[in-house]
């Protein structure tokens, strides 16, 4: 494998390919996301909440009822309006099958 040297402020940097990260970093991951919606996530072009809600198949009614939390509320999460609560995101995580780490 060939990568670029980058120097950034005298340090020495490495440019990988995407794809090629997620598998150097997925030694011993148990993600069940697939990566071409991990891809997505790390574009950070749309907030992953609402990538892995779309990926689950699942609408806003859906997965505000599924965490117990208000289908507004998670639009402006979703929408980058409001961070979302400890709480708010433990409860999307959990009703999405994913970590916190995740969905931040």
């Amino acid at each position: 494998m060939k990568y670029d040297l980058l120097h950034i402020q005298g340090k020495p940097y490495v440019l990988v390919p995407l794809h090629d990260y997620r598998e150097i970093s997925s030694t011993g991951s148990d993600s069940t996301l697939p990566n071409d919606i991990l891809d997505e996530i790390a574009a950070q072009q749309t907030h992953p909440i609402r990538i892995i809600r779309k990926f689950r198949e699942m609408t806003q009614a859906d997965l505000a009822e599924a965490s117990g939390i208000s289908r507004p509320y998670l639009t402006e999460i979703e929408t980058g309006k409001k961070d979302g609560s400890i709480r708010a995101l433990k409860a999307l995580a959990e009703a999405l099958g994913v970590t916190v780490g995740d969905i931040t």
